[in-house]
């Protein structure tokens, strides 16, 4: 009897993740695999591992898929089918959604990382322990760079992706927070990506102290109290995240933020970044679900396995 799986697949720069569901329950796991994305053959090798893998976990539960979800680096461009803003800089401009499915001969759902990562905890991560059902929940990536996704929720206990006209829905790392954060990447000046990432505090902390080191480094020496630039840094993060976090909730107003990456890991964000960013929130006695993620670096492949289930085409 063919059982109808839930198939997904997390596309990194460096690993390939795949898994078979049996449900959508995390613990549901029927199959899951790795193999390297060996991304500096290019683009038409990262195709061929991708259909290996999918060979690989065929022959691990005994079918193929009917369907499948992806979560890339970077996304689709609606207008051209393109891929686009991707660190694997091989997949830029080209048409992977459309040569996925011609490869594997079945129906292929794309979303980037933070998306994937919005939609594995609000389906099977850390939502579902706090909230019996919700309207809508951000998903925060605050790594080395900061991404986000939203998630509504339905009456019936569904739940999907906004992608937006021009896909870009949710992209809270590129709006403008503050100057003092310099030039970004895509070429505008004081995006959120540049003052609450990793790199973007990292670079600060160079600034004010004249020494490189990494955030985690820099975190431990805040919580000792022996460094006034480690202070300094990790302060400005918190009365930034709050302006920036504030901004989302006056326009969104989620039933839950969850905050993953890297920075995400900071505990001052959940207990004095919740506090700075209720003094710019719309509402007299402002309410704000902050969560950290569940799933860790599960989420990617999860949610990837969730676009497949929550388009429900197969």
């Amino acid at each position: 009897m063919v059982q109808n799986f839930i198939w997904g697949i997390d596309l990194g720069g460096t690993k390939i993740e795949g898994i078979v569901l049996r449900s959508p329950k995390a613990e549901d796991v029927v199959a899951r695999l790795r193999i390297d994305t060996e991304a500096e053959k290019g683009y038409e090798h990262i195709l061929q591992q991708i259909s290996r893998l999918c060979d690989q976990l065929a022959a691990v539960v005994g079918q193929r898929p009917t369907q499948i979800g992806i979560g890339t680096p970077g996304s689709i461009s609606p207008a051209t089918g393109l891929m686009r803003n991707s660190n694997t800089v091989c997949l830029n401009g080209k048409p992977l959604h459309k040569d996925l499915e011609t490869l594997l001969q079945i129906p292929v759902f794309i979303a980037n990382d933070a998306n994937c990562f919005a939609l594995a905890e609000a389906v099977l991560g850390a939502v579902p322990e706090h909230l019996s059902h919700f309207e809508s929940v951000f998903g925060v990536i605050m790594g080395t760079g900061v991404g986000g996704g939203i998630v509504v929720g339905t009456p019936a206990g569904e739940a999907f992706l906004l992608n937006g006209k021009q896909g870009i829905c949710g992209e809270w790392g590129h709006n403008f927070l503050d100057e003092s954060g310099g030039k970004c990447y895509c070429g505008k000046i004081g995006c959120v990506e540049t003052i609450l990432s990793g790199t973007g505090l990292q670079h600060y902390y160079a600034q004010i102290s004249g020494k490189q080191d990494k955030l985690k480094n820099i975190y431990k020496r805040y919580q000792q109290g022996a460094d006034p630039h480690a202070k300094a840094t990790i302060e400005r993060l918190i009365h930034f995240f709050g302006k920036a976090i504030a901004n989302i909730v006056n326009i969104l107003d989620p039933d839950a933020i969850v905050l993953g990456g890297g920075v995400g890991n900071i505990q001052e964000l959940y207990t004095l970044g919740l506090l700075e960013a209720k003094q710019y929130i719309f509402n007299p006695t402002p309410e704000l679900l902050l969560l950290p993620p569940k799933l860790g670096d599960s989420a990617g492949v999860f949610g990837a396995a969730m676009l497949a289930y929550t388009n429900n085409k197969g």
